[in-house]
């Protein structure tokens, strides 16, 4: 009775507890936008104590208007100057214009790549492994005999984590459920399945 009592306040408080830790993190480190302003400028120096959250909403109220002053064609030409300046730096150009490719293809709806998930044979050829596909560098297609796609298999608990494959269309199996889906069963470590509704409450059975 105990032991019953004891996995039902666990099931109740450990995804609470990691929620918050989770929630915790994403806004302390939205919070180190306020180093940006002068000290002066600071919540604590006229609230005199420390306001979590602040520095949340300054990132989101920059990130909007970012948005706004580049949709017009003054904005547009400051970021390609701004864009200009970054091609000229050798290690810089590399990392920006890389991530630029991946951040434009998540957020704005454009091009497969991350659209579809897949399962191929990895790590070993009698397992599978759910992957998201992407793409083929146009300068390797020429080199690979056969219709081929470029695969990221995310790891868990960590999706941002993986590794970058080039597969075989034909030893690849297309999978009917979304990435967000795709992503719920890594991290959960295929726990959380996409057609289980959770109950407010789960109370352990016992042995």
């Amino acid at each position: 009775m105990i032991k019953k009592y004891f996995i039902t306040g666990l099931l109740i408080w450990v995804p609470l507890g990691i929620t918050v830790w989770v929630l915790n993190l994403l806004i302390g480190s939205m919070d180190q936008s306020l180093l940006l302003l002068p000290q002066r400028m600071r919540p604590e120096s006229w609230l005199g104590m420390y306001l979590p959250g602040v520095g949340a909403i300054l990132t989101i109220a920059v990130i909007f208007l970012t948005g706004v002053l580049t949709a017009n064609i003054v904005g547009q030409r400051l970021v390609r100057f701004w864009e200009g300046v970054l091609a000229r730096i050798p290690v810089v150009k590399s990392i920006y214009y890389s991530v630029k490719q991946v951040s434009d293809t998540l957020f704005s709806g454009k091009g497969e790549a991350f659209r579809k998930v897949l399962l191929v044979r990895y790590p070993h050829p009698e397992a599978w492994s759910l992957a998201l596909q992407t793409a083929v560098p146009r300068n390797v297609v020429p080199k690979l005999e056969g219709e081929y796609v470029g695969v990221f298999i995310p790891t868990t608990p960590s999706p941002v984590n993986g590794f970058y494959f080039f597969v075989r269309k034909s030893d690849t199996i297309e999978v009917n459920i979304s990435v967000d889906d795709a992503l719920k069963y890594i991290v959960s470590m295929g726990v959380m399945a996409s057609s289980e509704k959770e109950s407010p409450v789960r109370v352990y059975a016992g042995d």
